[in-house]
């Protein structure tokens, strides 16, 4: 995946904003309300010409990723020590497959979710199930 479809791909997840907190150059991706609670879903960014994207993510599971794809996936490069078994940054070499790299995310927006205030998770599950396309129903046919 590149970083256009990274952030296209977060993007369509109820309550995600790009915001700029280190740069132009350094678009994130939050969850939650602007200009209140929000926390970080990815960095995009390219580092010795390389561009990565950095996941928020649970320390287990953070764990297992770099396992499953070492050298690949490592901890928040640019995270300081205390958060970096929070974070992961995966370089979008190829290496890790598009629906793997998906999977980290869908886990990032997750676990990101997970920490903002009950109301604004529950507004924000409330706003996915209202945009979600209802579900088919198979009529049987006389």
């Amino acid at each position: 995946m590149t970083h256009e479809q990274i952030l296209d791909y977060c993007l369509q997840k109820p309550g995600t904003f790009t915001d700029y907190p280190f740069g132009f150059i350094t678009p994130v991706v939050k969850v939650g309300m602007l200009h209140g609670k929000n926390r970080i879903i990815a960095q995009l960014l390219t580092l010795h010409g390389e561009p990565k994207v950095t996941l928020s993510c649970a320390p287990e599971a953070a764990a297992d990723f770099r396992s499953h794809y070492p050298g690949s996936v490592v901890r928040g490069w640019h995270c300081p020590p205390v958060q970096q078994p929070h974070f992961n940054t995966v370089s979008l070499d190829g290496t890790v497959p598009d629906d793997e790299l998906r999977h980290m995310i869908d886990h990032a927006y997750a676990v990101a979710l997970g920490k903002l205030p009950q109301e604004t998770q529950v507004l924000l599950r409330r706003t996915a199930e209202a945009l979600s396309p209802p579900a088919a129903v198979d009529e049987e046919r006389p």
